[in-house]
């Protein structure tokens, strides 16, 4: 090819490359410049919208201090106005206590120029006074000078000194005085008795006729009826080894005799026996008699009867409404259910007794609450007494001194068989009440005539000893009462007696409970004016 072409071609070539070239380099720079204006107009509007958002701030910050020294103005002038006001009522208050003191000083001047004046009038008084008793004095020896004139008279008269009639005259009015008191006191005493007497039978009458209650005998065996004679085969096991279980389980006898279809349980304490009655009848009922299910059915049966007692025993606090007292107490109520004296249920008697004292209580006006409380609770020893040591009334007055009965509950308690004096008219009550409920007809089951018996037998016992005059069986039975002659029996012989009559009614006669032996030695000295 020609070089003239080539060189052409290369600047042709050279000149499009270049313009290709500045255009590109135009172009870059363009878009570069471009870019940079954006970005200025970028940082310009940052940095004026950051002015701004200063400038705001900065506003607000100088709003809010104009507000806060505007609320500090305002708070001092509030607490401005209040010392002055303060200030005010002080600077009142002050002149109001001036006046007072001026008002006081003004009266106290007044009462002070009083007192001068009565004092003045009471020392003019008083020199009155002892003129008057100057002359009053002069008055007296006059009177006594001539007193004794009138009596040296009237002693040459009478031919007897003073004190000698005035001793006439004492002695003629001390018999007439004597005489008409005794009379009076005869007289008071028998209309006291005649009334007492009457409101009493009153009172009891309308006790016993507002309180009703049933009485059902009960005795200290169970009867349980069997399906067939078939069962006591049954309930005997093997060898005996069923009857032997039960009897072990719940403490109690069963007679299994010729009677037909009939087991008596039999025990002395109720509680054990209706355990085992409740047992007995459970195991024939469902049929599986053996030695491991007795033993359950026991148990189940006590579970029972203890839920028993205590509904029970809730059961007589709530109908007596006496409230607060103690579980351990509410309890052993609920024992009495199962607790009988002479075919009387005790629990049954108990809420008679806290009923009929209560009623009279309210009609003499003594106090109701007590007198129900005490009537209650007086049988409660009843409860342990096949358990521990002494008399139910001994333990009756310690259980309720344990679980913090009142000392008045506690004092009818052990009044309420003499055991002590009763000493309140509740414990009166409360033994008069405990007298009307066994003495009620079909209270008790025991005949008329064995108890004439055995009150005829603690008279004969007692009269067959030398030296007795009387005897009295009281307290149904519980206690003999001997009166002796004090030349045969001396005081220190009364205990012998005492002694030996007790040990005779021992040998001798079968009484529940204890009996009392009292032996009472009296002296007395008569005279006859004649």
């Amino acid at each position: 090819m020609d070089p003239i072409w080539v060189i052409l071609i290369s600047l042709v070539v050279g000149v499009v490359c270049y313009a290709v070239g500045y255009t590109y380099r135009k172009s870059v720079t363009e878009a570069k410049i471009g870019r940079s204006e954006a970005m200025a107009n970028q940082l310009y509007n940052d940095a004026v919208r950051k002015a701004d958002e200063y400038k705001k701030e900065k506003m607000e910050r100088v709003a809010e201090a104009s507000r806060a020294v505007q609320k500090d103005r305002e708070a001092l002038e509030e607490e401005k106005t209040k010392a002055e006001r303060s200030i005010q009522e002080r600077r009142a208050e002050t002149q109001r206590t001036e006046n007072r003191l001026m008002q006081r000083e003004a009266s106290l001047d007044k009462r002070s120029d009083s007192l001068d004046n009565r004092e003045n009038d009471l020392t003019k008084r008083s020199e009155a006074l002892d003129n008057k008793l100057a002359d009053a004095e002069k008055l007296r020896q006059e009177a006594e000078t001539l007193h004794q004139k009138q009596t040296a008279e009237l002693e040459r008269i009478a031919a007897m000194t003073q004190d000698e009639a005035k001793q006439i005259i004492i002695d003629r009015v001390q018999k007439e005085a004597y005489h008409d008191a005794a009379a009076y006191v005869r007289d008071a005493e028998a209309r006291a008795k005649e009334e007492a007497e009457k409101r009493a039978r009153n009172l009891i009458a309308l006790a016993i006729q507002r309180c009703a209650a049933d009485h059902v005998a009960e005795s200290t065996v169970s009867a349980i009826a069997l399906p067939n004679d078939d069962m006591k085969g049954r309930i005997i096991g093997r060898e005996g080894r069923n009857i032997r279980a039960l009897e072990t389980a719940t403490g109690v006898d069963l007679l299994i005799d010729d009677t037909p279809e009939t087991v008596i349980v039999s025990a002395f304490d109720p509680v054990r026996r209706e355990v085992a009655r409740i047992t007995v009848e459970r195991l024939i009922n469902d049929g599986r008699i053996h030695p491991a299910r007795i033993e359950e059915t026991v148990e189940k049966a006590r579970r029972e009867v203890d839920q028993q007692i205590r509904e029970a025993g809730d059961a007589a606090v709530f109908e007596t409404n006496q409230h607060g007292i103690h579980p351990e107490l509410v309890k052993l109520l609920g024992r009495l259910r199962y607790r009988t004296s002479y075919g009387q249920n005790v629990l049954k008697h108990a809420i008679e007794v806290s009923h009929v004292a209560g009623l009279m209580a309210a009609e003499l006006g003594a106090d109701v609450q007590l007198a129900k409380r005490a009537g209650l609770l007086h049988d409660i020893g009843k409860a342990v007494d096949h358990e521990a040591e002494g008399t139910h009334v001994t333990l009756g007055g310690e259980l309720a001194r344990k679980f913090n009965e009142s000392p008045d509950v506690v004092h009818a308690i052990l009044a309420h068989h003499n055991d002590v004096e009763p000493q309140t008219i509740e414990a009166v009550l409360v033994q008069a009440a405990d007298a009307i409920s066994a003495a009620r007809p079909g209270a008790r089951r025991e005949s008329l005539e064995n108890y004439i018996k055995r009150l005829t037998k603690l008279e004969e016992i007692a009269m067959s000893f030398g030296g007795v005059e009387k005897c009295y069986a009281i307290q149904s039975g519980r206690e003999v009462r001997i009166m002796v002659k004090p030349d045969d029996v001396t005081d220190e012989g009364t205990k012998v007696l005492a002694k030996e009559i007790a040990k005779r009614i021992e040998q001798e006669m079968e009484y529940p409970g204890q009996i009392r032996v009292n032996v009472i030695r009296e002296t007395r000295s008569m005279e006859y004016a004649k």
